[in-house]
């Protein structure tokens, strides 16, 4: 057995065979898989074996499209291994307008991004499926590209690739414990021991015991899916040819022809765990007993639907696991406070992603980043609060909503609350109606006492459209006051602080003490991976806010670069700090009401920072705004949360001070043109395309990133975002809307609200550079809904308000 590797690959189904196929393919031939039986054990063997181009996330999307790119011909032309890649397209069908629009929304992304997608209407449906009740169906989604293909021979396909490339494969070899020894890893198996560089968890239905020997919790659970296979089905039998794939979300099913027979996969409401904290031992290529009375009523359904379905006995029922997240999106990337360990695990749909999973990390481990913009599936979306309950909650509710309707701004319920800051329970009594993000509790809205209609999620504009408003105009008008804890924070100290902060990214460090900055860091291809406010707090000691779901992220990537200088500290400050916003004209007042220190703009500049004391608590105050107004962030010790809160609403009181959410501070930062990070801000763009070139400072300096930097400001496939406004329909932007101009696609929303302040509908979007010459079009739910370019922020260009 070879005892060194650039890379040890932990599991030999699907994905870890596609990583080892696509490493070799990238030149990377220095690889070893490690399989404790045979290939294809755990899911890989008895999954369907559906591909798909449907997602919801854009990224998502392309990696199962270059899973069917892979098994529709490029695969086999390279190995020789037949993988019986049937590409019969698919339809999904419903009842409902809501899934509708659903489908429109993922319509108009599969065109930007490239694949084809088209709506049909019920006699459309009727054609390309004539075996279908068409009765109380309002339309459906076709996708002609999508198909099916053997599991076991994709994987075996990859795997031969990969050995003919150079790549060993060691098969009934269990990995009994891995070590990390002197920047390297040790894998230890009863057959000798592997020392690499890399080392990468693709135990699919393992992966949580495997992620254990690395000293990594893996927030996944095995869920039981069954489906049935059916014998001979006479009326699909006389069709001589083969329908498409065929699901109805709104009742949990998915039928496909096997030969002459088909395959009717149900998923049940109530999910069933399995294995929750171990896999038996001798688990391996096995499958459980049927338990038909959990997923009859969902086939019968589907028989009502497809009366055809019905003629056919059973002949087997296939009952496993697989594996969930807590939001049913694989997990690829690095592992959270490791170095140069990857997850490549954690997918429902592990044949339908693994094709493309398989070369998006083998490119992130040979290219020191990620290809595309990686915030869906990087396992560090998850971070420390993920315990037992939470992960088994959501895990549940993942396979519940495995075909549920995907609305903008959705907040699901299990596992919550998660998160809480200390004045949680004041900002409900005050009306606050919580999200959630990366397990906080975060209010999006408050809502009046009167107001007590029911959250009902949707496409359109929604119930709190006029609380937000609300909001926004108090803000203006007067002042709020809003819990934004939930950033991520921390602080840089240390001798050599200075200096690494001088390197960290695009823009210079603050020069005084006290000054305020915005730094973004990039990876080596120039793409923006990280945005913060950076405050000097004195000579080599920094204080960083960033965005909560950056917390992991940024922490790993703080640490890393921080390692290249001598005596350099960061400290995580993200459950100890608590942060109120206290914003509006009358800001300055109710602070003055609570401290004898200086507030005005001679005293305390915008985009300045000063220890006070506020209610007899010491803060560090930041006078800085996302919303536009004038403001304090004020950051303190998380324990006097709610002391610095009663004292803030009771001053206040003097001066009308209402509350904020999440929801008016998105509208509110959009009316300012304000770039958000994991929506505007991505890994593939540029902060000079996103238009922050005036935070971009390369004179004399060097930073991971720059060189590719300026070299792609010249590029011709270069994007630029614009701030746009669109024309009022009712129905207002939010993310990954297509734009045209005339019949051509030129751009991508990648967000957008209702700005109440100025009563414009906006967004912003990704622009290709000659584009604006013709008038635009944004593509919402399938309407062409007329767009100009503004020039500058509609509200306050000049930042005055700020600077009062």
């Amino acid at each position: 057995m070879k005892s060194h590797a650039r890379v040890v690959i932990v599991g030999g189904g699907v994905m870890g065979c596609s990583l080892a196929y696509h490493l070799a393919e990238a030149g990377v031939r220095d690889v070893v898989l490690l399989e404790k039986r045979e290939l294809t054990a755990g899911s890989t063997w008895h999954a369907a074996g559906l591909c798909t181009h449907f997602a919801h996330d854009i990224t998502i999307m392309n990696l199962r499209a270059h899973s069917i790119r892979l098994y529709s011909g490029m695969l086999e032309m390279k190995t020789g291994q037949p993988v019986s890649f049937h590409q019969v397209g698919a339809l999904r069908i419903t009842r409902y307008p809501h899934r509708l629009d659903e489908f429109r929304q993922v319509c108009g992304l599969g065109k930007y991004a490239g694949h084809d997608f088209h709506i049909l209407g019920p006699s459309e449906l009727k054609s390309l499926y004539p075996l279908v009740r068409t009765e109380g169906i309002i339309g459906a989604i076709h996708e002609p590209g999508d198909g099916y293909v053997d599991p076991s021979q994709a994987t075996h396909a990859f795997a031969r690739g990969a050995r003919n490339k150079g790549v060993e494969i060691y098969r009934n070899t269990p990995v009994e414990a891995i070590e990390e020894v002197s920047g390297e890893w040790l894998v230890h198996t009863p057959h000798g021991s592997v020392r690499s560089e890399h080392v990468v968890n693709a135990a699919g239905t393992w992966c949580r015991e495997i992620g254990s020997m690395m000293g990594v919790d893996v927030p996944v659970v095995p869920m039981l899916h069954q489906y049935v296979v059916l014998n001979k089905v006479e009326d699909y039998a006389q069709l001589g040819y083969e329908l498409p794939m065929i699901r109805d979300p709104d009742e949990s099913w998915y039928l496909r022809q096997e030969q002459n027979g088909i395959i009717i996969g149900p998923y049940e409401r109530n999910g069933k765990t399995w294995a929750i904290d171990r896999v038996p031992v001798d688990f391996g290529m096995d499958l459980l007993p049927p338990d038909l009375d959990r997923i009859e009523n969902i086939v019968m359904n589907c028989m009502e639907r497809i009366p055809a379905a019905s003629q056919g006995g059973i002949r087997n029922i296939v009952h496993g696991p697989i594996t969930f997240t807590p939001d049913a999106n694989p997990l690829v990337g690095p592992a959270f406070g490791k170095t140069n360990a990857w997850l490549l695990t954690g997918s429902s749909m592990g044949v339908m992603e693994g094709g493309g999973c398989g070369d998006f990390l083998a490119r992130w481990i040979v290219d020191g980043h990620p290809p595309a913009d990686a915030l869906s599936i990087d396992p560090r979306r998850f971070g420390g609060y993920v315990d037992r309950d939470y992960r088994v909650s959501k895990a549940v509710e993942s396979f519940a909503a495995q075909f549920a309707v995907h609305y903008p701004y959705e907040e699901r319920s299990a596992g919550r609350p998660k998160r809480k800051t200390p004045v949680y329970e004041s900002l409900k009594k005050e009306g606050a109606v919580f999200g959630a993000v990366y397990g906080w509790e975060r209010p999006n809205w408050f809502a009046h006492s009167n107001e007590h209609f029911r959250v009902v999620p949707g496409f359109q504009r929604a119930e709190w459209f006029q609380a937000v408003s609300r909001e926004c105009l108090q803000a203006q008008q007067g002042a709020v006051l809003g819990d934004q804890s939930a950033m991520s924070k921390f602080e840089v100290s240390g001798s050599s602080a200075d200096r690494f902060m001088g390197s960290l990214g695009t823009n210079r460090p603050p020069a005084k003490d006290g000054q305020i900055a915005l730094n973004h860091a990039l990876h080596s291809s120039g793409g923006t991976i990280s945005e913060w406010s950076v405050t000097r707090i004195a000579r080599n000691q920094y204080y960083l806010a960033g965005a909560a779901r950056a917390e992991r992220h940024d922490h790993d990537l703080l640490r890393r670069r921080a390692a290249l200088f001598p005596d350099v500290h960061i400290e995580n400050l993200t459950t100890r700090k608590g942060v109120l916003g206290l914003m509006g004209p009358n800001a300055s007042n109710i602070l003055s009401c609570l401290t004898d220190d200086g507030l005005s703009q001679e005293e305390f500049p915008w985009l300045s920072a000063r220890r006070i004391r506020v209610a007899d608590i010491e803060v560090l105050a930041l006078r800085i705004s996302y919303i536009g107004e004038s403001g304090w962030e004020l950051h303190h010790d998380i324990n006097q949360q709610e002391k610095l809160f009663m004292a803030l609403r009771e001053a206040g009181m003097k001066f009308d001070m209402g509350f904020y959410g999440a929801f008016a501070m998105n509208a509110m930062r959009m009316e300012k043109g304000y770039r958000a990070w994991g929506m505007d801000l991505t890994s593939e763009r540029t902060p000079v395309e996103a238009g922050l070139g005036r935070f971009v400072k390369p004179e004399n300096r060097n930073f991971v990133g720059r060189d590719a930097l300026l070299e792609r400001t010249t590029c011709p496939d270069r994007l630029s975002m614009h701030l746009l406004e669109l024309e009022d329909t009712g129905v207002d932007p939010y993310f990954m809307h297509a734009v045209y101009e005339q019949d051509h696609i030129v751009g991508i929303v990648t967000s957008g609200a209702y700005g109440h302040r100025t009563g414009m509908v906006l967004a912003l979007a990704y622009l290709q550079e000659a584009s604006g010459e013709q008038p635009l079009y944004v593509d919402i739910l399938g309407n062409r809904v007329a767009a100009r370019i503004l020039k500058d922020s509609p509200y306050d260009p000049s930042d005055l308000r700020m600077k009062k």
